[in-house]
């Protein structure tokens, strides 16, 4: 490490402190909440793929950047007091269902205003989980995948917005650290990321930037809040993913998909590596629909997938909008799970799924009647599921576009 020059403190042999302040100085700026003061253990290697049937376990579906409806399905799972018990704020995030198992497939990014806030929300949630026995295991989704790629398609002008916060404070911090010379020099993510975006608003290229260096292969909120998800899990006897599972996939190894996926996003590649070859393209695990659409799947196909993996019962999946609600088909061995939640995709009414007796028991949880006339149902045909398919994004950042359609891949230089 380079001595501290003259005119730079040496912070008197408190450097770890230092970094510590200013990292719980752009954590609360950004989201509110202060983490536990001693650290996290190192992430594994490699994501965890298969574990033991819990007592209880429960599967949310996508939530789309939106907070306040996020808190409401995490409630109805019991896993946060409710909004009423005293004690209890708006924000807590104090688990409350011990040693629950709580699954989310995925998509937390796009559709809204609150994405970075889900992250901090859920990541903090996760250690409470943790400390009382419990999990809280977001997987990956295809606007994860998106993301990572530069894919901003269904970005939000609020999206951009919250990112651009997250970038001045996050250099905020950048700065408190450089001021201590005891400190190793942090990594600049900015570095690299373009200024410039021909074609878009000049006011929103700061967002994009901003989200560039973010979620880009090691960005800092990649890294820290994506990298160590599965992109696939099995709990018991229950297997979960974000779009479904094909033979080719498990011929390939789930374990493996988890790990090539989460050395992607940690940019063990490079930061402008492209995406594994099986979170990409239609029949991709974060984007298959063959089991989540319509009521006449290829039931058969899926009894031979389950087959391939031991003990498996069911498939759990997000990503295509039920707009009746979470349902399930093939006897149930097709289970899905996304109810079009966010304000940004539907407002569906909040439902969970919860699996209990080592998997003999299962339930779906849906909000009371009193509080059902809240949400809006929406219409299939004019479904986010549905505008998605047809590259349709006139709710995402193709309002911010004078000339082409999308902003698809933006690539940033190494």
């Amino acid at each position: 490490m380079a001595p501290a020059s003259p005119d730079v403190p040496a912070c008197a042999g408190l450097p770890a402190a230092v970094s510590a302040f200013a990292d719980a100085f752009v954590d609360f700026s950004v989201s509110g909440i202060f983490f536990p003061t001693n650290p996290p253990p190192p992430p594994p290697p490699a994501p965890t793929t298969f574990l033991p049937s819990p007592s209880r376990l429960v599967a949310i579906g996508d939530l789309h950047g939106d907070l306040p409806k996020s808190l409401t399905a995490l409630r109805l799972a019991g896993l946060l007091p409710p909004a009423n018990s005293p004690g209890s704020s708006a924000s807590s995030t104090s688990w409350s269902a011990g040693p629950t198992l709580a699954v989310q497939l995925g998509d937390i990014l796009d559709r809204g205003g609150d994405e970075l806030r889900l992250l901090y929300f859920l990541r903090r949630l996760s250690i409470s989980a943790a400390a009382q026995g419990g999990a809280l295991l977001p997987i990956l989704g295809n606007h994860e995948v998106m993301n990572v790629s530069g894919d901003f398609r269904f970005v939000t002008p609020q999206g951009l917005q919250e990112f651009s916060g997250w970038a001045g404070w996050y250099r905020a911090g950048l700065a408190i650290k450089r001021r201590c010379g005891g400190l190793e020099q942090p990594k600049n993510p900015f570095l690299g990321v373009p200024k410039a975006f021909p074609g878009i608003k000049r006011e929103f290229w700061d967002g994009i930037r901003s989200r560039l260096a973010a979620l880009r292969p090691d960005g800092p909120i990649a890294r820290r809040f994506l990298a160590d998800l599965p992109t696939v899990l099995v709990v018991g006897d229950s297997v979960f993913v974000h779009g479904g599972l094909l033979e080719a996939n498990v011929e390939y190894g789930l374990e493996r998909i988890n790990a090539e996926v989460s050395d992607w996003i940690r940019g063990e590649h490079g930061n402008n590596a492209r995406a594994p070859e099986y979170v990409c393209g239609r029949d991709a695990v974060v984007w298959l629909r063959r089991f989540s659409e319509g009521f006449n799947c290829d039931c058969q196909r899926l009894q031979g997938v389950l087959g391939m993996i031991p003990g498996a019962k069911r498939m759990v999946m997000g990503h295509t909008i039920q707009s009746e609600g979470i349902n399930a088909v093939c006897g149930a061995q097709a289970v899905r799970v996304d109810v079009g939640l966010s304000r940004g995709c539907g407002n569906g009414l909040p439902e969970v799924l919860e699996i209990n007796g080592g998997g003999s028991d299962v339930r779906v949880i849906t909000t009371d009647p009193t509080e059902a006339w809240q949400y809006r149902k929406q219409k299939p045909e004019k479904s986010a599921t549905a505008l998605e398919k047809k590259g349709e994004v006139k709710d995402g950042l193709a309002l911010l576009v004078r000339e082409s359609h999308v902003l698809k891949g933006v690539e940033a230089k190494a």
